[in-house]
């Protein structure tokens, strides 16, 4: 069988909740809260968790094999929390897919991109883990609290059961395989059942010329299922028709045939290649949303960011019907971050309370010496009287602009830490000044 696929999936904040519950509501969160708090049975972690974890407070989710992390505010602080659970082995996920091949609904379910309820059944027969158990779940977090698990921990693994309430598949990327790879893996599996067939149907008729049939064993599948599998792999092997001579070259014009030089269709091609391959990966479960095609002025930036040819860029500047400095500017936003630096540049939003609130608090917690004024409009956090200006992206990073020619222009690549982006954006301008001044000496 194939490796475990390691790629991490993140997940937005949820926003504080009123009351209700703080457990998911599907069969696989419900399953999942009570094999947490069998695992920790202690009343006061599990009822701060469930506070902490309708309080907004926990920060966005990233959830891998093996791992769910996320960063929680802790008073003045913040604190990094992590669930660690045990990753099966290729022995263990080839014995479960054993189990669930006996099982045709199951089966079917999980082929159908569906997480079946019975899967907990095929489990147990194989022996594995797929919910938490005592010396499987474990908790660290960085908050210096003498409890564990602490209340940080047990509002992830709440929060955790609400992501199960969308995508139950999650509990099996903990356990080390995707759901493309799962689904993958039972077939494969189902496959070498169904070659396996063949040998057991030439058994079979050994047997009916010696005038005896044996039973079938309980669970095992109706052959007929894979007739047609069996039927192509016993087809035999045709040889390839010869190839055709090759054209002969045709010769190349002196100028454009149609006025329009054949530089862009390298780039056309490579666009729809990207384009053809961000769709598929998408289909096969990899990203959260459906990759979206870009709008006409999206498209003349990218190609403007990306274009290797000058001459490429000098017809895009005097074809998009825009300043030229306005579409540098877009340019060199793209340049930091794609489209969504872009949507950075052109469009401002005012950020919730709550985001506004952590912001501070990560921006006060990471600055160690006294912090510059700042003035906050909106998702833009300027430093006052110094031409300098973080904004924060919907997508969670801050990028940093400076003022020229009377507007804001891109200054770098975005950052997670709004006090790691400040850093950098006021090195520059500070090492000015120093220079500046010694140079006044």
């Amino acid at each position: 069988m194939s490796q475990a696929h390691d790629a991490a999936r993140g997940f937005p904040a949820f926003p504080a909740r009123r009351g209700g519950r703080a457990s998911g509501q599907s069969f696989w969160a419900r399953q999942w809260t009570a094999a947490v708090e069998d695992v920790w049975p202690e009343q006061q972690p599990l009822k701060q968790g469930r506070s902490l974890a309708r309080s907004g407070r926990i920060g966005p989710l990233t959830v891998s094999p093996g791992r769910v992390d996320a960063r929680t505010e802790a008073g003045e602080r913040t604190c990094t929390t992590r669930l660690t659970l045990t990753v099966l082995d290729d022995d263990a996920w080839d014995t479960l897919w054993e189990r669930v091949a006996d099982r045709q609904a199951a089966t079917e379910a999980l082929l159908a991109g569906e997480l079946p309820e019975d899967l907990l059944e095929a489990v147990e027969d194989a022996r594995a883990r797929m919910l938490p158990g005592y010396g499987d779940l474990d908790a660290d977090c960085d908050c210096d609290t003498l409890d564990h698990p602490c209340a940080h921990a047990v509002a992830l693994a709440y929060q955790l059961s609400w992501l199960l309430d969308d995508d139950p598949w999650l509990l099996l990327l903990i356990r080390g395989r995707s759901t493309q790879q799962a689904v993958e893996d039972l077939k494969s599996t189902l496959l070498l059942r169904a070659l396996a067939g063949d040998e057991e149907d030439d058994a079979d008729d050994a047997g009916d010329a010696h005038g005896s049939e044996p039973p079938a064993p309980a669970g095992t599948p109706d052959p007929d299922a894979y007739a047609a599998q069996r039927a192509a792999y016993a087809r035999p092997a045709t040889a390839l028709p010869a190839l055709p001579p090759l054209p002969e070259p045709p010769t190349a014009p002196e100028e454009p045939l149609t006025g329009i030089e054949a530089d862009p269709l390298d780039r056309l091609a490579a666009d729809a290649g990207l384009r053809a391959s961000e769709l598929l990966a998408y289909l096969h479960g990899f990203g959260d949303a459906s990759p979206q095609p870009l709008d006409e002025w999206q498209d003349v930036v990218r190609l403007a960011a990306t274009h290797p040819d000058p001459r490429a860029v000098e017809r895009l500047r005097a074809g998009c019907g825009r300043p030229a400095d306005e579409l540098d500017r877009a340019v060199a936003a793209w340049r930091t971050g794609g489209r969504t630096a872009l949507e950075v540049l052109e469009r401002s939003w005012t950020p919730t309370g709550q985001q506004t609130g952590q912001a501070r608090t990560g921006l006060a917690v990471g600055w160690a010496d006294e912090l510059p004024p700042i003035d906050i409009d909106g998702n833009h956090w300027t430093v006052t009287g110094r031409g300098l200006q973080l904004r924060l992206g919907r997508d969670g990073r801050w990028y940093p602009y400076r003022r020229r020619d009377a507007a804001w222009w891109p200054a770098g690549p975005s950052h997670a830490d709004p006090a790691e982006a400040l850093s950098d954006l006021l090195a520059p301008v500070d090492e000015e000044a120093s220079g500046d001044g010694s140079g006044g000496d």
